[in-house]
């Protein structure tokens, strides 16, 4: 599950929060101020999730690439998509950054208004090339392999894995998290590669 980048990311306790560079700015030159733009807000309506998606891994998971896939200007099904988690999923994308690694937590809402945008405006195709599976009674991990385009028939913009952990419950599976990193230098698929 690829996303787009976001800028202005600060931890909790770092000295240079928006709050911090205000107050430190303000005296200077208040009326020069710049507001920081605000970050969209994608309302996502509570629907009942389709028997097809959510009966089989193998439904899930089909499901799981279609309801963010689609071409510039399409709406993406954000609704359909929150039916695939439980209420409190957590997306973790992996990055690494002046050579450490980092990783981005977030819930359903920050993915979808950290990516709407850029998903309808550019169009975004996420397909899986190859899948791993284990299960062990009620509970599953998917090791998903995964390209990514901005039109379905583009270049690749971007591959890597989508470690998909999953549980059945009350006649279903639901996705409880999502751990993603992408291929790069000292990153190949290697043996993950297309099949």
């Amino acid at each position: 599950m690829s996303r787009p980048a976001e800028a202005g990311h600060y931890k909790e306790g770092d000295l240079m929060t928006p709050v911090f560079l205000f107050l430190l700015l303000w005296p200077i030159g208040a009326s020069a101020q710049q507001p920081a733009p605000a970050r969209s807000h994608v309302a996502v309506e509570t629907i009942a999730a389709r028997p097809e998606d959510v009966t089989t891994i193998d439904g899930i998971v089909k499901a799981f690439y279609e309801v963010i896939s689609g071409p510039a200007g399409q709406p993406r099904q954000w609704s359909r998509d929150r039916t695939l988690y439980r209420p409190d999923v957590r997306f973790v994308a992996m990055s690494v950054r002046d050579g450490k690694p980092g990783a981005h937590v977030m819930s359903h809402q920050e993915y979808v208004d950290g990516s709407d945008a850029s998903f309808v405006k550019n169009g975004f195709f996420e397909t899986e090339t190859r899948r791993a599976v284990q299960q062990f009674g009620n509970m599953a991990h998917v090791w998903s392999t995964y390209e990514s385009r901005a039109k379905a028939d583009g270049p690749i913009t971007d591959r890597g894995i989508n470690s998909i952990q999953l549980y059945f419950d009350d006649g279903r599976w639901w996705i409880a998290s999502v751990v993603w990193d992408e291929e790069r230098p000292g990153n190949p698929l290697g043996q993950y590669e297309t099949k």
